[in-house]
């Protein structure tokens, strides 16, 4: 891989069936980069966007990871499994759904727009007790989890089809689109699981713009796709900065801003290269990062 930037992000359009790790993995050859990591995991039965952090921008995926997440999903009413999805065992079935209107299952799914708590499925990275639930569901251990907050920002039912029903969802991160449709299946009363998902959006990042993971090698499509450091945290606000605080910044030391720059997490761009993102407190910056 060559005429290639040093750091950023690269939208990559994964497959069903492998693994983001796997992907990362993949991208590790292709790009001879060995600091890759992504801003949020892929289920392998998903497809859709994973974005790469490439280099040293791996250090910024903490500030990506909280971008709302968009994806294009199918569920089927009546059979409900294991894993709340296809890969699972059936453990219920029903042909309840056949008595439900359209409008039924339209205003349950679109009922879930705000704040909601979701329990996790079993099959699952999150951890109890120090275990990972998906370690302890292969064992044919079932525990009891708490119920997390989940922000569904939309939910639009674009089909419904006798039993199968596609939905587009924009989310906050941590949000379970299984758990979606398990959930859904439940208050419908006639058990639910999820067939497809796929991620088209994370934040302003789009998968339209991805390249597939079999075109890794081409050079001119990982170009044409590149995101810089600085465009990657374009929702951050920024901070201008001459070549003397930048400097400063690469000492450690805080500089001035603007009035009205707000508190937070600020980027900081000496002739629009990201040089630093730091933390704003009254008027000034105060580096949490540098690079350079």
């Amino acid at each position: 891989m060559n005429e290639r930037p040093a750091a950023g992000f690269l939208p990559v359009d994964k497959p069903a069936g492998p693994t983001s790790h796997d992907v990362v993995a993949i991208a590790r050859r292709a790009l001879r980069e060995r600091r890759i990591g992504h801003t949020g995991t892929l289920d392998p039965f998903a497809s859709g966007l994973l974005l790469l952090a490439i280099g040293w921008a791996t250090r910024l995926a903490e500030y990506l990871s909280d971008l709302p997440k968009s994806y294009a999903a199918t569920m089927r009413l009546g059979i409900a499994t294991d894993t709340d999805d296809r890969t699972g065992r059936t453990v219920a079935t029903s042909d309840e759904w056949r008595a439900l209107e359209p409008l039924e299952i339209r205003a349950s799914l679109e009922s879930l727009v705000g704040e909601i708590q979701q329990v996790p499925p079993m099959y699952s990275a999150r951890k109890v007790g120090g275990r990972r639930l998906y370690a302890m569901a292969r064992e044919g251990v079932e525990v009891q989890r708490e119920a997390t907050p989940a922000t569904i920002h939309s939910i639009e039912v674009t089909r419904i089809e006798g039993p199968v029903v596609a939905f587009e969802i924009t989310c906050g991160t941590g949000t379970y689109i299984r758990s979606i449709a398990r959930d859904t299946g439940i208050e419908l009363g006639c058990g639910a699981h999820l067939v497809e998902l796929r991620r088209t959006a994370i934040g302003p990042h789009r998968v339209q713009c991805a390249v597939p993971v079999d075109r890794l090698e081409d050079a001119a499509l990982v170009k044409r796709a590149w995101v810089t450091p600085a465009h990657a945290l374009a929702h951050l606000p920024a901070v201008d900065i001459d070549a003397d605080q930048a400097r400063s910044l690469a000492q450690g030391r805080a500089i001035t801003v603007p009035p009205g720059t707000g508190a937070g997490v600020a980027a900081a761009l000496e002739h629009g290269e990201l040089v630093a993102v730091g933390e704003v407190v009254g008027d000034a910056l105060r580096p949490r990062k540098v690079f350079g």
